[in-house]
C-alpha cells in the first residue's frame, strides 16, 4: 500500500507539471521554472493562463470523481456515474435555452445551467419520494428517463438554432475548460473543496450503506438522510461543473471504479484519492486534447471518453465488475 500511495502521489505531481508545460503554443519546463525565478511574459502566461485552468480541471475532475464515489456506494453500483440521474441532462439544456434566448455572459450562462440543474434535481426528489422513503431504483429510472427527456429537448432546441449558435451549443456540449472565468473558478474551488469536505464526513456511512440498507440500519446509520445528503452532493457538484465547462463525460465513472479494485473500498481511503486521482485524471486528458492536433482543441469529453473508456474495458477485463 505504501508503495502505491508513494507512486500516487508522484503521479499527481508529474499530472500537474505536464498539464502547465503542454499546450497547443507549448511551454517547457524551462520557461516554467524561469517563471517562478525571473517573471516577464512566461509569468504572466503561466498565472493568467496556464494555472488557472489547470485549477480549473483539477477541481471539476476531483469534484466529479468524488459525486461519482459516493453515488456508487449510495446505488451499490458501479455503473452509475454523476450524469445517470439526468442532472446534467437539466444542465444542459438550461444552457442550451440560455443560447437560444440570446444569453452568453460568463456569469449568467452557468446560472442557467445550475438552474436547469436544480429543476431537474427537484423532479428527481419528488417523484422518487414516498411516504418519507427514497427508493434508489426508481430514483436511478427516473434519472435515466429525464435524461433522455433533456437529450431530446436539446436537439429539438439545436434544431430551431442558427448554424452559428448551433456551433457553439454543439462545442460546448462535448466540454471544455477554456472559458471559464475567474468568478467561475471562484465557484468551482470553493465547490470542490465543500464538496470533498462533506463527502468525506459522511464516508463512515458509506461504508455502512455499501454493505446494504438493511446491514447500514442495524449499524445505527440513518438511511433516509444519507440518501438525500448524497443526491443533493452529488447532484449540485455536478450541475455547477456542468454548467460550467459543458458535459466532460466518465470521469465520475471510471475514475472511482478504478482506484476501488486498486486501492481500497474504504471510502475513507478511496474518497481523497478519488479526488486526487480524477483532478490529475482531467488535466492530462485536458493536455493530451489541446497537443494531439495542435493548433486546434479538441473537446476535453472526447479525450475522456476514449481514455476512460478504454482504461474501463481493461480494468474490467484484468479483475473483473466487482474487483
Amino acid at each position: 500500500m505504501k508503495t502505491k500511495l508513494f507512486l500516487f502521489v508522484v503521479f499527481v505531481f508529474l499530472s500537474i507539471i505536464f498539464s502547465i508545460c503542454t499546450g497547443s503554443e507549448g511551454y517547457s519546463f524551462g520557461a516554467f521554472i524561469h517563471a517562478i525565478k525571473n517573471g516577464g511574459i512566461d509569468r504572466e502566461i503561466l498565472l493568467d493562463l496556464r494555472l488557472p485552468r489547470v485549477a480549473i480541471g483539477f477541481c471539476v475532475g476531483g469534484v466529479l470523481s468524488v459525486a461519482g464515489a459516493i453515488l456508487q456506494a449510495l446505488f451499490k453500483n458501479p455503473l452509475v456515474e454523476p450524469y445517470t440521474l439526468g442532472i446534467s441532462g437539466g444542465a444542459a439544456l438550461g444552457v442550451v435555452f440560455g443560447m437560444f434566448f440570446g444569453i452568453s455572459s460568463f456569469f449568467w450562462l452557468p446560472f442557467c445551467g445550475f438552474l436547469g440543474a436544480l429543476v431537474v434535481m427537484l423532479l428527481v426528489y419528488l417523484f422518487s419520494i414516498k411516504k418519507g422513503y427514497i427508493s434508489l431504483d426508481k430514483m436511478l429510472l427516473i434519472g435515466v428517463m429525464i435524461s433522455f427527456i433533456s437529450s431530446s429537448l436539446v436537439l429539438f432546441v439545436e434544431a430551431l438554432v442558427s448554424p452559428a449558435k448551433l456551433s457553439g451549443i454543439v462545442y460546448w456540449m462535448m466540454g471544455s475548460l477554456q472559458w471559464v472565468s475567474k468568478i467561475g473558478l471562484g465557484i468551482i474551488s470553493v465547490l470542490s473543496v465543500l464538496v470533498f469536505f462533506v463527502s468525506f464526513l459522511l464516508s463512515v456511512y458509506l461504508n455502512a450503506m455499501s454493505l446494504g440498507e438493511e446491514d447500514a440500519k442495524y449499524l445505527g446509520v440513518d438511511v433516509e438522510r444519507v440518501k438525500i445528503a448524497v443526491f443533493l452532493i452529488a447532484s449540485l457538484a455536478t450541475g455547477l461543473s456542468v454548467a460550467f465547462v459543458g458535459i466532460i463525460g466518465f470521469v465520475g465513472l471510471v475514475v472511482p471504479h478504478f482506484f476501488r479494485i486498486t486501492f481500497s473500498r474504504d471510502y475513507r481511503i478511496l474518497l481523497p484519492l478519488t479526488f486526487f486521482g480524477g483532478g490529475s485524471f482531467l488535466i492530462i486528458c485536458d493536455s493530451l486534447a489541446r497537443s494531439i492536433v495542435s493548433p486546434i482543441e479538441l473537446p476535453v469529453g472526447v479525450i475522456t471518453g476514449i481514455i476512460g473508456g478504454s482504461t474501463f474495458i481493461w480494468v474490467l477485463s484484468r479483475r473483473g465488475l466487482n474487483g
